[in-house]
């Protein structure tokens, strides 16, 4: 997978994006939200396609869209526009390997079903966690593969024409687990299948509050 075959992936999904994926990921969107919302303030989505979940967020909520495909953004602007969705402030082109925020520029980072469509997942998660402020949350919803038998086989024969769509079928959850396990500023908080079979995840990372430093007290 490479960001140029991604792009082209979703641009040609784009038209009938949410006629496929709409009521698929509905349950997984909606969950994400309520998620965010938890922590509320200024929530960007990385991965935010035709914006198809842009009018479930509060209006109370400040959201930032970011997305590779050109089409797929004209779409979400489109949706913005027309449903009058006042709390949405930036629709923008965003690769997720390289997000053109500052550090800590928002309360949360939500990806739905992105990490498995990126090349380079772990590099996704330190942006996600790079822009996210201490005290805020990584939500992702994603795709868990099967790992051992036969559903674990089938997705793995079947990545070479599910990569070409632009997504992975084989991603263990231990690619989450070793990703934090590396860095001492991410803690997960929360992982649960999604309905209706549980094959997608709700996955949530807490951004750990800087420590003190430790001073010595001096000798009188």
């Amino acid at each position: 997978m490479s960001t140029a075959s991604v792009t082209k992936a979703y641009d040609r999904w784009s038209p009938v994006y949410d006629l496929v994926f709409g009521p698929v990921f509905k349950k997984g969107r909606s969950a994400a939200i309520v998620a965010a919302e938890r922590v509320g303030g200024r929530i960007i989505e990385v991965g935010v396609g035709t914006g198809i979940s842009l009018p479930q967020y509060s209006r109370d909520s400040r959201i930032v869209g970011v997305d590779l495909s050109e089409p797929m953004l004209d779409k979400a602007r489109e949706r913005v526009k027309r449903c009058n969705l006042t709390h949405v402030e930036q629709i923008a082109y965003g690769d997720a390997e390289a997000l053109q925020f500052a550090d800590n520029s928002f309360d949360v980072v939500v990806a739905q079903y992105v990490i498995t469509a990126v090349p380079n997942p772990e590099r996704a998660l330190d942006e996600f966690a790079r822009i996210c402020r201490p005290g805020g949350e990584i939500v992702i919803t994603t795709r868990v593969g099967a790992g051992d038998g036969l559903r674990g086989t089938i997705e793995k024969t079947l990545m070479p024409i599910t990569s070409r769509l632009g997504f992975r079928t084989d991603f263990p959850f231990s690619r989450y687990t070793d990703w934090a396990a590396t860095r001492g500023d991410v803690e997960l908080v929360e992982s649960r299948p999604l309905p209706p079979l549980g094959h997608f995840s709700l996955v949530r990372f807490a951004k750990r509050q800087p420590q003190p430093e430790f001073q010595p007290q001096g000798h009188a």
